[in-house]
């Protein structure tokens, strides 16, 4: 099948559209909540990066049973879609209720109210999410148009929560002030519409092929738990996926880092207003649309292990480049139109690095797979993209921690006002950061070079296992 010829499958739609709904969530939880918590709702900032973390670390156990669950299940649904269809019922409603709370708040019950909410999120979204995107090594087996798929998926996941962001900064919370209730109630409402009807159309849209799919060799036993974890760490042991495990723990306490520190560093270090940061947003809908040619081309050429590597060390060397200009006297006037323009330069093109990084490592993923099954014989898509979850998420909740607690460090709990923000205050907020986010990403890019699955290697793999479903028949 061609790609022209892929493009015009609807499943192949279907299938990428479903991290839209991911997309408006990762984006809430990145970079609107912890500002939202502390400063809306009036929680310390160590306290509402507890809750975050508590609920994240809640949600790389829980995608581990469930993409293992997801792994062994038989219905005449197919194996994933019983999960993606309870998430219709958990995730929009949990979404609203967070940024509309439906209790009188006080402070006795807005750190358990948000903990509570955060976690039925996450919830949601392990339902929908991990069994979703283990659809995919079932529906293509071909090792470069892999890429292709994740390529659209990563283009509905930045483009939906992207596009949200910058609506909602240009229309919303950008208009009545990220310390205000009002734009929040709206984000809210319009986020859970969006996320209820990509979860229905994107698990219609697949189901005629799902159910028609090869049924587990054997089911979730709940009752022998000890031998269903047993074989969850059976798989996990394989060589390649340690590699994209390891890379997800080291990573992921910078990505929890950088994003829940984002607004406080565009509104309060850069100076930018919630309109100017919505043209950010715009700029980088150009993103995913580069990045999903980019991706599957720069994959094919260069291999996916190499060109994730060096697109994920391009975005190392920018991300830094604005704020020490900042510092050293060598940016333009705080606030500025012209600031915001080189800004967004940067955001833009490390945006596009680390979508066909991530383009590239979860197709590595999908090799893994028949990678593994030649050794255990069984598929463990579910677990594998859970267990890659599982790492990042995990670690990723320290970061949240580590950003509450510079928020408290630095002195930004309760500060309301870019002209409250002193250059030391600058000073302490990118020296606290920077060097922990770029050094533990150039450590990660060293564990993943170990990976070792090559074009040569999958279509070998894909030849023993179809010799051996021959001699079963």
């Amino acid at each position: 099948m061609s790609s022209q010829t892929l493009e015009k499958n609807p499943v192949f739609w279907f299938y990428g559209s479903a991290s839209i709904a991911y997309g408006i969530k990762n984006n809430a939880f990145s970079y609107l909540l912890l500002i939202y918590a502390n400063q809306v709702l009036g929680l310390p900032g160590y306290l509402a990066s507890l809750a975050l973390a508590i609920a994240m670390l809640w949600d790389a156990v829980s995608d581990l049973l469930l993409g293992h669950w997801s792994d062994k299940t038989s219905s005449r649904l197919g194996r994933r879609h019983p999960f993606m269809y309870a998430a219709f019922f958990v995730l929009p409603v949990t979404f609203y209720a967070l940024f509309n709370p439906v209790v009188e708040l006080n402070d006795s019950n807005t750190f358990w109210y948000v903990l509570t909410m955060a976690l039925l999120i996450r919830t949601g979204t392990t339902l929908f999410e991990v069994p979703s995107t283990a659809l995919l090594p079932d529906l293509e087996t071909d090792y470069d148009r892999r890429n292709k798929w994740l390529a659209l998926r990563h283009f509905f996941g930045w483009t939906g929560g992207n596009g949200i962001h910058m609506i909602n900064f240009m229309f919303w919370v950008g208009a009545y002030g990220v310390a205000s209730q009002a734009g929040y109630s709206i984000y809210g409402i319009v986020g859970a519409l969006v996320i209820a009807a990509a979860i229905m159309v994107s698990s219609m849209g697949t189901q005629r092929i799902a159910a028609a799919l090869p049924k587990p060799v054997e089911p979730f036993r709940f009752r022998a738990i000890k031998r269903e974890i047993q074989q969850i760490f059976q798989s996990v042991r394989n060589k390649n996926f340690a590699a994209l495990f390891f890379y997800g723990l080291t990573v992921g306490i910078a990505g929890g880092l950088g994003t829940a520190l984002y607004l406080y560093n565009t509104t309060y270090f850069f100076g930018f207003t919630g309109a100017q940061i919505s043209v950010t947003a715009i700029g980088v809908l150009a993103s995913p649309v580069i990045a999903y040619w980019a991706a599957p081309y720069l994959g094919k050429i260069f291999g996916k292990k190499g060109a994730a590597i060096v697109a994920i060390l391009v975005n190392i060397a920018l991300y830094p480049i604005p704020y020490i200009l900042l510092l050293s006297g060598w940016w333009p006037e705080l606030g500025s139109w012209l600031s915001l323009y080189i800004y967004s330069a940067f955001i833009v093109m490390e945006v596009i690095c680390g979508i066909i990084g991530g383009v590239l490592l979860d197709s590595m993923m999908a090799d893994v797979v028949e990678d593994s099954e030649l050794k255990t014989q069984r598929r463990s898509e579910g677990l594998f993209y859970a267990a890659r979850g599982f790492a990042a998420k995990a670690i990723s909740a320290g970061g949240i921690v580590g950003a509450g607690s510079i928020v408290s460090i630095v002195g930004l709990d309760g500060v309301t006002s870019v002209d409250a923000v002193t250059n030391e205050i600058r000073m302490n907020l990118a020296t606290l950061f920077l060097p922990i986010y770029c050094g533990l990403y150039l450590i990660g890019l060293w564990i993943v070079s170990r990976y070792r699955i090559t074009r040569e290697d999958h279509n070998a793999h894909l030849q023993a296992l179809s010799e051996r479903r021959d001699e079963a028949h």
